[in-house]
């Protein structure tokens, strides 16, 4: 069954608008200027926002058509790709405490990227700066400590 963009747009504007108003009902943490209102109501607009630009179809002229048939020199393997995000997942499980949260965090972003698609020219940079803004993030706005290990940031 293939829904419309408008419809499927239309739902993510509705899911959207319930989390932003669900998390805007979340009681204010005294004291901090970040309560536990930021997160649901960051992702409640961020999906009002590519609700709306589905549904009115902005951006559909840069999607490319899919193949039918998958291009040659792809192994049979290619379909455990879906395997990947759990096994990355245990991996950060594993290996934050010992290594710390970059060296981890890059390497999850690293070998991410490349399984997606990116060609290594892209995904290096973004292996080396996304945990470095995340770390940032949790650090500094949400004040909660990541693992140092080998690599602790030096803020």
């Amino acid at each position: 069954m293939l829904l419309s963009d408008r419809v499927t747009g239309t739902v993510l504007v509705v899911l959207g608008g319930l989390a932003a108003w669900s998390g805007s009902r979340l009681p204010a943490v005294p004291g901090q200027d970040v309560g536990p209102a930021a997160f649901p109501m960051l992702i409640g607009f961020g999906l009002v926002i590519c609700g709306v630009l589905i549904a009115f179809g902005i951006g559909h002229s840069f999607e490319v058509p899919e193949e039918e048939e998958a291009p040659a020199g792809r192994s049979s393997f290619y379909g455990l790709r879906i395997l990947v995000p759990p096994a990355l997942l245990l991996f950060y499980v594993l290996a934050a405490e010992p290594l710390g949260f970059l060296p981890t965090a890059a390497i999850i972003v690293l070998v991410g990227a490349l399984v997606l698609g990116a060609r290594l020219i892209l995904a290096l940079p973004i292996a080396l700066i996304a945990p470095v803004l995340v770390h940032l993030a949790f650090y500094k706005l949400l004040r909660v400590p990541l693992p140092a290990g080998i690599l602790p940031a030096p803020w």
